[in-house]
């Protein structure tokens, strides 16, 4: 992932050419403690860093060579703070480069003991070992600006400061095509000479494991030739031609993970049963294929040989007649005529906007963290924090992602049942990110930042402008009116937005963390796209599913999120002084306490160990859970801290025993709290892909029912909308909403947000005389 410069993208075309994007951060002159961020406007890249253009895949993997010296460094101090006189250029959660992607792929091949086993290997991983939370500490202290020495606790003499950070580290997930077998692989980059275009590299292997008895995610790769694999066979095309359908052309065969519903499932084959679809003829630009369901044919290939290995014509269901509504594009929808009463509306910022960007670092209203990127994740957000004041950086939370997501369907039929995707662990959220260059994604004063990611043969991929920066305006953000003298104070409220999208087979998600001038946190994941759908027979209704045109229903199923919260409450690196509280509201027995009937009250509860904290949302006791730190107390004397408060939420509408609740024992509760461990990171396991053990993950890991009282605290929030499909959702869903809060809770003496200043229209007002007056015919009406 790298950083490209900004663009404002004032309508839905943007004309802004993108930046060749730097793998790096340009070098940091570190001489002067002092310096300010760099202006985010002039921020140019430097193709320097990356030798590795932007094309879609990298021909030629970087060779090994030799390790070369490391070129002398040397120590100067300003203002009693040692600083390096040659910079560290990437911090040690940026993202991994291209050029470091490429070093841990040619160090890896070069590993191999064989040629066979060399080209055999396929990559479907290469992503950043993050470092341990001191070393974090220790670069944001005195390796990176804005240095923060505060940030490492005191020590008697002074603080030890090494010339230079560990070296960064790449994780590779190799799939052996050859023997289907599974490694990791763990690659020291101690140095990338990325100018240098003859590829030399410094990579040693530190690791590697074979993992048995687990299939890693499918990658686009395997799709495309599972694809031409099941068009070229002859049983199918036999069967699609009995259907009417001879133009192979037509046919779209979306690969499906196999998940695990028997023995006949288990990881030591690497299998995917095909979904069929069929477009019809048109000169529509994007024809809608989803729209024709081909049903009743069974087909299991063999991912690993690339073969059919089990082929069924079951029962002929006639294709769907061709839906005049089925079509999206412009000049294709309802009637073949678009409104033409939209008026522009644009943003513009004359000024710029208010955040500051250096590298992955971002800073904005009071609030500062960084941008990270994985194939898997997408977006990750680090080192959250608040700037309050003479209190200074303020913790909140050291990662913030979206882990897991799972889609089950609500139809017993075949092939319904067997929708149940793992669509972060079996496919990859950020490997299926869009680039956001061509559309209305974001708009106003854009800063973009392009993701690094290999393909399976071992190249490098870019998605160009693949994670969005910006603000947005969102309405009032507090406001009073006297009504006595009729004066009134207004603020507006924006907010910092961080976002990306990504497309698994039909449906897009988008996902959104925003930062409020408030203190408040949001998390939202806005979905769209197309329906999955199912045919009917002439005449057939199902019960599980809508009816959405004639031959065709929309099968009931629905969406769950996992977002994985690392956090940091107050808590400086190394400490470990948070715990979480659930609060339900209670209403008061009757009694001499409650005489009018009318008295509530919230009361709490500690979540003492991992077994306590499981727990669901309530909407009727008005359920949410604080973070406090179990140290830092606010001036009325409470524990300060961060409350997350549930959105719409829901729970898996299956039986016990639905097989897809094997791999997903996680969806049972909507929180879930662990203490810190380096190694759990994934609630269904690292490889959910056709994985026959039972509760593998969160729901393992609780079982050791460790202390929460204090603790480096990890919540593992689980969130869902049950989608009941309607025909206002055909052909393409309007966005649907869903998310939470992290709102603080006595974290501050009184409101974060009174500070902010007043619009720049109310200072016009005021400078031309125009402000509000006293209202008193009012007051004497009132009187």
């Amino acid at each position: 992932m790298a950083t490209t410069q900004e663009k404002e993208t004032p309508c839905c075309i943007n004309t802004s050419k993108s930046s060749t994007a730097s793998a790096a951060p340009a070098t940091l002159q570190l001489q002067k403690a002092s310096g300010a961020l760099h202006d985010w406007r002039n921020k140019a890249s430097d193709p320097s860093q990356d030798p590795i253009r932007k094309t879609s895949t990298v021909a030629t993997l970087i060779r090994p060579v030799e390790a070369l010296p490391d070129p002398p460094t040397s120590t100067t101090s300003t203002k009693g703070i040692p600083v390096m006189m040659r910079a560290q250029t990437s911090h040690p959660l940026d993202p991994l480069s291209a050029a470091e992607i490429s070093v841990a792929v040619a160090t890896v091949r070069a590993a191999g003991a064989t040629p066979e086993v060399r080209d055999s290997m396929r990559f479907v991983e290469v992503v950043l070992v993050e470092p341990d939370k001191h070393v974090v500490a220790l670069a944001d202290a005195y390796f990176f600006p804005p240095f923060q020495p505060s940030l490492l606790p005191r020590t008697k003499g002074g603080p030890v400061i090494p010339s230079k950070l560990p070296p960064r580290k790449a994780r590779l997930v190799v799939y052996n095509k050859r023997s289907n077998e599974t490694s990791i692989w763990v690659v020291e980059l101690s140095q990338v000479h990325a100018a240098t275009r003859g590829g030399h590299h410094r990579g040693k292997v530190i690791s590697s494991i074979v993992v048995p008895d687990v299939q890693p995610p499918m990658d686009a790769v395997e799709y495309a030739e599972c694809e031409a694999v099941v068009k070229d066979y002859p049983p199918f095309r036999e069967a699609m031609k009995k259907r009417g359908i001879e133009d192979m052309d037509l046919v779209m065969v979306d690969p499906w993970c196999a998940g695990y519903h028997s023995e006949a499932d288990a990881p030591s084959r690497r299998l995917a049963k095909p979904l069929i679809f069929c477009r019809t003829e048109s000169d529509c630009p994007i024809e809608n294929g989803y729209a024709r369901p081909v049903e009743g044919i069974h087909v299991l290939v063999d991912m690993q040989n690339m073969v059919v290995i089990e082929f069924e014509d079951r029962k002929l269901v006639p294709l769907p007649p061709a839906d005049p509504l089925r079509n999206y594009t412009a000049g294709e929808t309802r009637g073949g005529v678009d409104r033409s009463d939209v008026k522009p509306l644009q943003i513009i910022q004359p000024e710029g906007p208010s955040f500051r960007v250096n590298g992955y670092f971002v800073e904005w209203q009071k609030w500062s963290f960084r941008i990270g990127f994985t194939s898997r994740e997408g977006l990750v957000i680090y080192s959250v924090a608040y700037i309050d004041g003479s209190r200074g950086r303020r913790p909140v939370a050291h990662r913030l992602s979206f882990v897991e997501m799972v889609v089950p369907y609500g139809d017993s039929n075949d092939p319904h049942y067997r929708k149940n995707a793992f669509d972060a662990g079996e496919d990859g959220l950020g490997k299926n990110a869009h680039s956001l260059k061509k559309g209305c994604d974001c708009l106003g004063v854009v800063k973009y930042f392009d993701a690094h990611f290999t393909n399976f043969t071992g190249g490098v991929e870019t998605i160009e402008n693949c994670v969005c920066l910006h603000e947005e305006d969102h309405g009032i953000l507090w406001k009073h009116q006297d009504w006595r003298t009729g004066l009134a104070e207004v603020r507006r409220s924006r907010r910092l937005t961080v976002s990306f999208i990504c497309t698994v087979a039909n449906y897009e998600y988008g996902f959104f963390w925003h930062f409020y001038q408030d203190g408040k946190i949001e998390a939202e994941v806005k979905l769209t796209g197309i329906l999955s759908l199912g045919a009917l027979q002439p005449g057939e209704t199902r019960k599980y599913g809508t009816t959405i045109a004639p031959g065709l229903y929309a099968p009931v199923h629905q969406h769950f999120f996992v977002a994985r919260m690392d956090m940091a409450v107050d808590c400086k690196p190394g400490e470990a002084f948070n715990q979480v509280v659930e609060v339900n509201v209670k209403v008061e027995e009757p009694g001499n306490n409650n005489v009018h009937n009318n008295a509530f009250y919230a009361e709490e509860k500690l979540l003492k160990s991992e077994l306590e904290a499981m727990r669901d949302c309530n909407p009727i006791s008005a359920r949410h859970w604080i973070i406090r730190n179990t140290r830092n107390a606010n001036r009325t004397g409470k524990l300060t801290g961060f409350k997350l408060v549930p959105g719409s939420n829901c729970l898996p509408l299956a039986g016990s025993e639905a097989k897809f609740l094997r791999r997903a024992a996680f969806l049972k509760h909507n929180l879930w709290v662990t203490p810190y461990a380096r190694d759990e990171m994934y609630p269904g396991g690292e490889f959910p892909n056709q994985n026959p053990r039972v509760g593998e993950g969160l729901a393992t890991w609780v079982k050791q029912n460790r202390s929460l009282e204090e603790a480096d605290i990890v919540l593992w929030y689980v969130f869902g909308v049950t989608h009941i499909p309607r025909l206002e959702d055909w052909p393409v869903m309007p966005v649907e909403h869903i998310g939470f809060m992290l709102m603080p809770h006595g974290f501050f003496n009184c409101s974060p947000a009174v500070d902010v200043p007043p619009s720049a229209s109310d200072l016009d007002l005021k400078d031309h005389g125009l402000a509000a007056k006293p209202v008193q015919n009012g007051i004497l009406a009132k009187l």
